[in-house]
C-alpha cells in the first residue's frame, strides 16, 4: 500500500530524515518506534504533505504522491491524528467531525459516517454540543481519531496516539486502534510507547537519529535485547 524510499526531509537548515526506507502493506498495523526526536513525526508529516521532501519517494497505491499537497493526499485515502490532538477547541464536537468529511458532499453518507463514529466512541455522540476543548484529554484523542475516520481513510496515520494519556486511556486508544484495523484500515503509527505498540503491530522499525536501525515483525522486536533494553526497559 505505501511505499518509502530514501526519504530526507528536515527543517531549515536542519536535516532531520537522512533516507529512510520502509513499507505499508494492505492491511498491516506498521509501528516506527524511536526516541523523541529521532524523526518520528517528521516521517508522518512528509507522508501528510504537510512538509515537502528534499530527496526520495513516496508511492501510495502504485501513485507517486511525494509531491502532493495534504487535501490531494487526504482524497487518496491518507489521514493523520496529528500528534497532541490538534482538535479546533472553539468548535463544537460535531463540527470537527463534520471538518473531517469535508472532502465529501452527500450529506446522507456522512450522516451514515457519524453513527459509525459515535459507535466506536458513544462518548462523542454525548458531548457532541460541547466545545472539544472542554474535553478531557482522552476524550480530545477520541476526537481526534473521529475526525481522522470521517474522510474514510485506507491508511490511518498516528503521531504518538498515547502521549499525554493514563495508562487506563492508553490502553482504550490501542483497542480502538485494533478495531480501526480489524475493520479494514491499515495504520501506521509512530510511538514512543513502543510496549503498546509492539503489541497491535504486524512490523516494527526503530529509527534513530533520522535513519532506520533496525525492522521486523513486532514479535522479533519484542525479542531484540536493543529494543527490550532501550524501549521496553527491560534487561
Amino acid at each position: 500500500m505505501l511505499e518509502v524510499r530514501g526519504l530526507e526531509t528536515g527543517y531549515g537548515q536542519r536535516p532531520v530524515l537522512r533516507g529512510i526506507d520502509f513499507e505499508v502493506g494492505d492491511g498491516e498495523v506498521v509501528a516506527i518506534l524511536g526516541a523523541n526526536g529521532a524523526g518520528k513525526s517528521t516521517t508522518l508529516r512528509c507522508l501528510a504533505g504537510l512538509l515537502p521532501a528534499r530527496r526520495g519517494k513516496v508511492v501510495y497505491c502504485a501513485q507517486d504522491i511525494t509531491d502532493a499537497a495534504p487535501p490531494d493526499i487526504v482524497r487518496k485515502g491518507i489521514a493523520m491524528v496529528p500528534e497532541g490532538r490538534q482538535v479546533f477547541a472553539h468548535l463544537t464536537v460535531l463540527e470537527n467531525l463534520r471538518l473531517g468529511a469535508y472532502i465529501y458532499k452527500d450529506e446522507e453518507a456522512i450522516r451514515a459516517d457519524l453513527r459509525k463514529v459515535y459507535g466506536m466512541f458513544p462518548r462523542l455522540e454525548e458531548r457532541e454540543k460541547q466545545s472539544a476543548g472542554s474535553l478531557s484529554g482522552g476524550e480530545q484523542q477520541m476526537l481526534a481519531m473521529g475526525r481522522a475516520l470521517m474522510s474514510r481513510p485506507k491508511l490511518l496515520l498516528l503521531d504518538e496516539p498515547s502521549m499525554g494519556l493514563s495508562p487506563i486511556l492508553v490502553a482504550q486508544t490501542y483497542a480502538t486502534i485494533a478495531d480501526v484495523h480489524a475493520a479494514g484500515t491499515a495504520v501506521l503509527v509512530v510511538e514512543q510507547n513502543a510496549r503498546m505498540a509492539l503489541k497491535v503491530a504486524d512490523r516494527a522499525y526503530v529509527v534513530e537519529m533520522g535513519r532506520i536501525t533496525l525492522s521486523g515483525t513486532a514479535e522479533e522486536l519484542q525479542r531484540n535485547d536493543g529494543v527490550r533494553k532501550a524501549y521496553l526497559g527491560e534487561g
